[in-house]
């Protein structure tokens, strides 16, 4: 699994732990799990059905950021600036920065899927770093299974494949979390800059191969 930290500047209340990973992906579905350790006082957004929604991002969500292909990290051919992740709007599928320069054949064109407790969700594709964003096609709704069992809660995703880039990717799972007064976290397996940025490629740090030919 992958172990997500978060971001320095903004510490968790009670959450010790993050982890996330892809449990399995076939030809009608990709399905992912984020766990949370510490969850007593997480906030957990009631149960509200199977919708694409915005703004999943302004209270407890888990959220998947992929590209086709590998994109350079920094140090590789890329490089970034500006400020992210929060305060937020609407511009950008709620991660608001100055775009900053890009060089060395990165495009940061990426696509995003949020996904809440309350079963909304959301897909946006993006043309470059935070700039062309649309709302990506998915032939149906996600399916997103909160479990929560003492001071764990479990979250599984299942996406219709149809709905992913086509392998292979450079991805990385992230996840904003809200507990308890309003304290808001923001995780992921790479923190590359002094503000949380899940669009910052350094943050999609995993890859997953295409299949071997047969």
């Amino acid at each position: 699994m992958l172990q997500l930290i978060p971001h320095p500047a903004h510490p968790p209340l009670r959450v010790s732990a993050i982890a996330a990973r892809v449990l399995s992906l076939d030809a009608n579905w990709c399905v992912l799990r984020w766990k949370v350790e510490g969850a007593a006082d997480l906030v957990v957004p009631p149960f509200a059905g199977r919708a694409r929604t915005d703004g999943l991002w302004e209270t407890t969500c888990f959220e998947l950021f992929v590209v086709e292909k590998a994109l350079p990290l920094k140090g590789e051919g890329w490089v970034g600036g500006g400020d992210a992740e929060v305060p937020r709007d609407r511009s950008d599928a709620g991660h608001p920065s100055p775009t900053p320069p890009l060089r060395g054949g990165a495009s940061g064109a990426c696509t995003e899927f949020n996904f809440s407790p309350s079963e909304r969700w959301a897909a946006y594709d993006f043309n470059g770093y935070r700039t062309g964003m649309a709302e990506r096609a998915v032939p149906r709704p996600p399916v997103i299974t909160p479990r929560r069992g003492g001071d764990v809660l479990f979250c599984d995703v299942a996406i219709p494949a149809a709905a992913l880039p086509p392998l292979p990717w450079r991805y990385g799972l992230t996840a904003v979390i809200e507990e308890a007064g309003g304290v808001k976290s923001f995780w992921a397996s790479v923190h590359a800059r002094d503000v949380p940025d899940f669009h910052d490629p350094a943050c999609l740090s995993a890859t997953l191969a295409a299949p071997d030919a047969a």
